[in-house]
């Protein structure tokens, strides 16, 4: 049994409770964030839903201080990272300094850069293995799932893969003119940026939303995918044996594309510092107050999502094609977590990973990336927690 403490109370945080509640393996449940509000909300929904006590705390994560005076009020086993990016390297070093076991869903990115990297993250490893503690980087879907599907097709249908395309798309409607399906800034930070991918051991930069491809997605039907540099691509090629290229793809309609044009347009996606009547405001920051909370989009969003990998590589010298998918639906996950499919396909394999340090299964001394550990098992955790999976030979 063990003792965790989640960080973070927004649409992923409110999932990751809510399965945290719901498995045996995690018999003490601390949850905190600078919202005590929103933990109070989500404290009442497990008590009514699972008849489970949960504790909940106040912490700012940009101090580092303060998140060690936590640490050592809970004492927890592991520390779910379910805050924002930015904030990784304040609870990865709290973290080390308690001698506790980290865990995160999206890598680091500096405030002031529109840029993520695991390039600061990967540096704590040395220091980690020392002090006899794991980090495991990105256990959400894309990254997190993504990589293991990876490792997973790996493993079982390839002596080499050639080229990945991870394939994002998601299908719902929530009946708003425009909104994000999570954090406005940290999503229109990542989908205004350049693309980028990785051939032949080089990496290409491409203009936003410069390539554009057609798929049919199972379930869903086919759909515009944009190519967007994301940060599963960077482990990825460090580990998948015999890659010779690697792409991102995500779906976005026509109106999101056009709303966002515009706001980028106007300077309403800028990072940096603007005056305004004497008072200072970052303009994407003053955005995110204006859009709809993501938090608050379950009980209106409809339709499906679908997400995998399409690996292409060789097996006892034949060519072949695997495609490695899941099919979230909106409605089920609301009913199921008050989430939207979004949040949910991110916090079930928060909950997994966890489970997976905690069992012992997934256990080693430093920072590590999904694909590097075996797939099996948690392939096995996502068909049992409600991601479902399928395998296409095409």
């Amino acid at each position: 049994m063990a003792e965790i403490l989640i960080i973070g109370a927004g649409g992923v945080g409110r999932v990751v409770v809510h399965k945290c509640a719901q498995e045996k393996t995690f018999d003490k449940i601390t949850l905190a964030s600078r919202r005590l509000s929103s933990c109070q909300a989500y404290q009442k929904e497990v008590k009514e839903r699972y008849n489970k006590d949960i504790n909940i705390a106040e912490v700012n994560a940009d101090s580092v201080a303060d998140l060690i005076t936590l640490f050592r009020q809970v004492k927890p086993d592991i520390v779910l990272n379910i805050a924002l990016p930015y904030q990784d390297l304040t609870i990865m070093e709290a973290c080390l300094q308690t001698g506790i076991h980290y865990l995160d869903t999206a890598n680091y990115e500096h405030p002031e850069t529109a840029k993520f990297e695991y390039k600061e993250q990967w540096a704590y490893h040395d220091r980690y293995k020392e002090a006899g503690i794991m980090a495991l980087l990105g256990s959400g879907f894309d990254p997190g799932v993504t990589n293991v599907f990876c490792a997973y097709a790996q493993k079982h249908y390839f002596d080499e893969i050639e080229t990945i395309d991870i394939l994002d798309c998601n299908a719902g409607d929530h009946g708003y003119p425009f909104a994000t399906n999570f954090n406005p800034e940290i999503n229109l930070r990542e989908v205004s940026a350049n693309g980028r991918y990785w051939e032949n051991g080089t990496w290409i930069e491409t203009d936003p939303m410069e390539i554009k491809m057609v798929w049919d997605y199972p379930q869903i039907g086919k759909k515009d995918s944009y190519l967007l540099y994301h940060e599963e691509m960077e482990s990825l090629v460090k580990h998948i044996k015999g890659l010779k290229r690697i792409r991102f793809f995500m779906t976005f309609s026509q109106s999101y594309l056009t709303h966002m044009k515009c706001l980028e347009n106007v300077g309403m996606l800028g990072i940096e510092e603007v005056e305004h009547q004497g008072c200072k405001i970052i303009p994407i920051q003053f955005l995110k107050t204006l859009l709809p909370d993501p938090a608050s989009l379950g009980s209106r969003t409809k339709g499906k999502t679908n997400i995998g990998i399409l690996a292409k590589g060789k097996k006892e010298g034949k060519e072949r094609t695997i495609y490695i998918y899941n099919v979230c639906d909106h409605e089920a996950t609301y009913k199921e977590t008050l989430s939207q499919a979004v949040s949910y396909t991110t916090g079930v394999p928060a909950m997994i990973g966890a489970k997976m340090m905690m069992q012992g299964i997934w256990m080693d001394k430093g920072v590590f990336n999904m694909e590097q550990f075996d797939p099996d098992p948690f392939m096995e955790a996502l068909n049992q927690d409600g991601l479902k999976w399928f395998v296409k030979e095409l």
